[in-house]
Parts: structure tokens; C-alpha cells; sequence
């Protein structure tokens, strides 16, 4: 039998229950049991993509906030500074917008490279501020994402590659935004779930009929051993 493909997922919008938050519960025995390692490639901040690493049971391979961290499951590496990212926070509640998570903001106390504000939040004034800092804004279908312009998904998925040792054009890819691009363009293999972002779709190699963790169960029922 033909050994499961390495994979590389995204959380929202691909892990996620059919409306949209909570993860399926579905994915923990499809990841948990695939024979090939498994890379956790998100916006979210640090902690939410290793902590789902180790309650599913599977080794610590991470692309967290963007590109900004990426955890080998030996060695951290930040690949951009948070510092840009809260003086663009700060002004824009100066401005009189808020970040939209409430008080204790648990959407960005663990952040390390980037800031997160919630998708109801005025955008344009957003936009210009980062502009101001050097940085920008990308909408990932979840929050608006304040980062710096270099890291990406994809360059931290060839951060791990390098060191663990996977072979990138053996990979699967599934995604559903504009921030998972990069490692489409970095994968042998890449899918967009059904309710995609149109970026992700033109990016990836196929668009899945099934949305959110329907679509990617679905995929890894068809790719594994192929």
C-alpha cells in the first residue's frame, strides 16, 4: 500500500464544523491516525495550533500567525516583530475603533508577531494606519490580520520541511483563505474547501464541492495511500 502524503491544514474554514466555528470533532481521528506527518498551518496565534497538535496526539509541526512563528517541534522561529503590529492597535483605538474581541482579548494575548482585530471593525482606517507602519492588512475570512509584509504560510512551511525532512512537492494542501496562497504555491498538492475565499480557489489545484471540515474529510478520504 502507497504510504498517506505529508499534509499541510489550515484551521478555520477547513477544520470547522459546517457553520463556520468550533472544529469538528470529526478531524481528530482522521488526523490522529494518518501515517505521514501532519503540519497545523494557521492565522490563529501560537498556542491554539500547538495545543490542537497535542490534544489530537500528533508531533508539534506549527505555522502559526501567518508565517510569523513556525515550531519544528524543536526549535521557535519568529520571523517578525509584534512591536509595529501594537503601535497600529494602539493608534487605531486611539483613533476611537476598538479591536473587537472585548476586554480581555484572548484573540491576541498569546500573539507574537502580529495583531488580530475583529471582522466587524471599520477596515479602511485600519488599512491606513498599518500602511503608515509599514504593514499590511489581510482579511482571512475570520479577522483582519496586521502583519508585516515578508512571512507567510509558505515560507514557514519550508522552514519545517528543511528541518524535519518532507519533501514539499509530496504534500497535500488544504486551505480556504488568502493567507493559505503561499503554501499552495509551496505544495505538490492543493485543495480549497468549498466556502474558499475566491484567492484560494484560483491558487488551488482543485476547489472541493464540500465546505469547511466536510470538504477536507472528504480530500483526505481520497488522497490517503495515493
Amino acid at each position: 500500500m502507497t504510504a498517506d502524503p505529508p499534509l499541510v491544514l489550515d484551521i478555520d474554514g477547513t477544520l470547522t464544523r459546517p457553520e463556520g466555528w468550533g472544529i469538528d470533532p470529526r478531524v481528530f481521528d482522521a488526523i490522529r491516525q494518518w501515517d505521514a506527518p501532519v503540519v497545523i498551518a494557521t492565522g490563529k496565534a501560537f498556542p491554539y495550533p500547538v495545543a490542537l497538535c497535542h490534544f489530537v496526539g500528533i508531533p508539534e509541526l506549527v505555522v502559526a500567525e501567518n508565517g510569523g512563528v513556525v515550531y519544528t517541534g524543536d526549535d521557535v522561529f519568529f520571523t517578525a516583530d509584534c512591536e509595529a503590529a501594537r503601535a497600529v492597535a494602539t493608534e487605531y483605538r486611539a483613533a476611537g475603533y476598538d479591536l473587537g474581541w472585548g476586554e480581555e482579548d484572548t484573540v491576541n494575548r498569546w500573539r507574537e508577531t502580529e495583531i488580530a482585530i475583529n471582522l466587524e471593525q471599520p477596515l479602511e482606517p485600519l488599512r491606513e494606519i498599518a500602511a503608515d507602519h509599514g504593514l499590511e492588512v489581510i482579511d482571512t475570512g475570520y479577522a483582519y490580520h496586521v502583519k508585516d509584509t515578508d512571512p507567510n504560510k509558505g515560507e514557514g512551511l519550508e522552514t519545517i520541511a528543511d528541518r524535519v525532512g518532507i519533501d514539499l512537492a509530496d504534500c497535500v494542501a488544504v486551505g480556504d483563505s488568502v493567507n493559505d496562497v503561499s503554501t499552495f504555491e509551496a505544495v505538490g498538492r492543493s485543495f480549497a474547501v468549498g466556502n474558499a475565499d475566491e484567492l484560494a480557489k484560483a491558487a488551488a489545484d482543485e476547489v472541493l464541492d464540500g465546505v469547511h471540515a466536510d470538504g477536507t474529510l472528504a480530500v483526505l478520504e481520497r488522497v490517503r495511500g495515493s
